[in-house]
C-alpha cells in the first residue's frame, strides 16, 4: 500500500454537504460561501474572513488590499513555496528575504531586526512571515517591530490553522486571529488541514481591508444602489471567488480541524519517540507555541538515499522547499546561493515524512521499520535503484 506525505480525509458528512449544494439553486455566489466565512472567522477568532479561489489568490489580494505599490520592498522567508514571494511581484513590488530560525524554521526575528536596523525606517513596506510546517510565528514580537519600523504584516499561515502561541501577558493567541497582524492567509488545498479541492481564506480585524478584499475578489465591481442591474468598476480586480461547492466541503472540514490537529500532534509525538535514535534532526515547538503539524519535516543524513529507499517501498516522502533564492526567477533578481545559510543548510537535509490524520499505527510502524532498516545497514547508504524515475508520482505537491 502506498503512503504519501499528505492526504485529504473525506467522510460521508463531507459528501452529503457537497451533494446538498449540487442539488440546490446555487453552485457559486450563493449562501454557502458566506456561511463558511462566518464559521471560519469564528474558529480563528478574527472579526472577518474572505474566501477566495486559492491561497495564492489570497496572498495576491492581501497585497493589493493593503496598498502595496510598485517598487516597494517586502520581506519574506526563503523557506516557503514561491507564492509567498510571487504575490509581491504581482503588485510590482520588490522581494527581499530574511533567513530562518534553526529551531522553528520560521523567519528569524532577531535577524529581521538586524536587517531593519541597517536600513532607514520606511525602507520596507511589509513583511510576510511564514508559519512553516505549522509552527506559528511570534506575532507579538513581529508587531513590535512593525510599529517601530512602520511596516504592515501579512501572515502566511497556510500550514498552521489550529496553531497558537502564548504572548507576554500569558494570553493564548490563535493563528489567524489577527491580534498582531493586519491580514492572515490560509490554504484549502487537499493536503492541508481543511480540504476544499482548491481554495484560500484571508482573515482580518480591519473592516476597510475586509470590504476591499470582497470587491477585489470579484472584479472590483460595485453594484449601483439605485439600479437593479447597473454596476461600475473603478480599478482592476480579479475573479478569485470560491464556489459554493468548495465552501460546503470546507465547512464540514472546518468542523474537524481540532480533531485533525490533535491527531497530527499524536503522530508527531510517536515519530519523536521512535526516531530519536537515528541520525535525524526532529522538528520541535518552542515553549509557549502550539504546532499544527501540517508537515513533519526532519533533517536526515543521506537524505536522497533515504528518500529513494522509502520510495521503492511505497513510502512517498517530499522535500519542502527549494529555497526561494535558488529559483531562476529570483536568481535573475540578484539572489545567490550562500545568502541565507540556515535555510540552505536545512534544505540540504530536509525530508517531510507522511503526516495526515488518518495514518494508522500500523502505517507508522511500517514507516519507522523502513527508516530503521535503512540506517542500521550501511549498505543502504549508497542506495540508488536502477529503476529510479519509473515510480508513480508521489501525490500532490503543495
Amino acid at each position: 500500500m502506498v503512503i504519501g506525505y499528505g492526504k485529504q480525509s473525506i467522510d460521508q458528512g463531507d459528501i452529503d454537504a457537497v451533494t446538498k449544494v449540487l442539488k440546490s439553486d446555487f453552485l457559486t455566489q450563493g449562501p454557502s460561501v458566506s456561511h463558511f466565512e462566518e464559521d471560519f472567522s469564528r474558529e480563528m477568532g478574527s472579526k472577518f474572513a474572505v474566501s477566495v479561489s486559492n491561497a495564492t489568490a489570497a496572498l495576491h489580494l492581501s497585497c493589493m488590499a493593503i496598498g502595496l505599490e510598485k517598487n516597494q520592498k517586502v520581506i519574506t522567508s526563503p523557506l516557503t513555496f514561491a507564492a509567498s514571494a510571487n504575490c509581491v511581484l504581482y503588485c510590482g513590488g520588490l522581494v527581499d528575504l530574511c533567513d530562518i530560525d534553526p529551531v522553528t524554521y520560521t523567519m528569524d526575528l532577531s535577524k529581521l531586526e538586524e536587517k531593519l536596523k541597517r536600513s532607514p525606517k520606511g525602507t520596507y513596506a511589509g513583511v510576510i512571515p511564514v508559519s512553516y510546517a505549522g509552527h506559528p510565528i511570534d506575532g507579538e514580537r513581529l508587531k513590535y517591530l512593525a510599529k517601530e519600523y512602520n511596516f504592515w504584516v501579512i501572515e502566511d499561515n497556510c500550514h498552521a490553522p489550529g496553531s497558537s502561541f502564548r504572548d507576554q501577558a500569558g494570553t493564548i493567541n490563535k493563528t489567524g486571529s489577527c491580534k498582531y497582524a493586519d491580514l492572515s492567509v490560509f490554504s484549502l488545498h487537499p493536503v492541508k488541514h481543511i480540504a476544499a479541492g482548491e481554495g484560500g481564506v484571508i482573515t482580518t480585524n480591519n473592516k476597510s481591508l475586509y470590504e476591499k478584499l470582497k470587491l477585489l475578489r470579484s472584479h472590483n465591481m460595485e453594484k449601483s444602489k439605485d439600479s437593479l442591474w447597473e454596476y461600475d468598476i473603478e480599478s482592476l480586480g480579479y475573479n478569485y471567488r470560491l464556489t459554493d461547492i468548495q465552501a460546503s466541503l470546507a465547512t464540514t472540514q472546518l468542523k474537524k480541524l481540532k480533531d485533525s490537529v490533535r491527531r497530527r500532534n499524536e503522530i508527531a509525538r510517536f515519530y519523536n519517540e521512535q526516531l530519536k535514535f537515528f541520525p535525524l534532526v526532529l522538528p520541535k515547538a518552542r515553549e509557549g507555541f502550539f504546532h499544527a503539524y501540517h508537515l513533519y519535516a526532519v533533517q536526515a543524513e543521506k537524505r536522497k538515499e533515504l528518500y529513494l529507499f522509502l520510495r521503492e517501498r511505497k513510502i512517498y516522502t517530499q522535500v519542502h522547499y527549494i529555497p526561494i533564492h535558488y529559483l531562476s526567477l529570483y536568481k535573475k533578481k540578484g539572489f545567490k546561493q550562500g545568502m541565507y545559510p540556515i535555510a540552505e543548510s536545512f534544505y540540504e537535509k530536509c525530508l517531510s515524512l507522511p503526516m495526515f490524520p488518518t495514518l494508522e499505527v500500523k502505517d507508522l510502524k511500517r514507516i519507522i521499520s523502513y527508516i530503521k532498516e535503512f540506517y542500521e545497514n550501511k549498505k543502504n547508504w549508497n542506495y540508488n535503484p536502477s529503476e529510479d524515475g519509473k515510480f508513480e508520482a508521489s501525490g500532490q505537491n503543495l
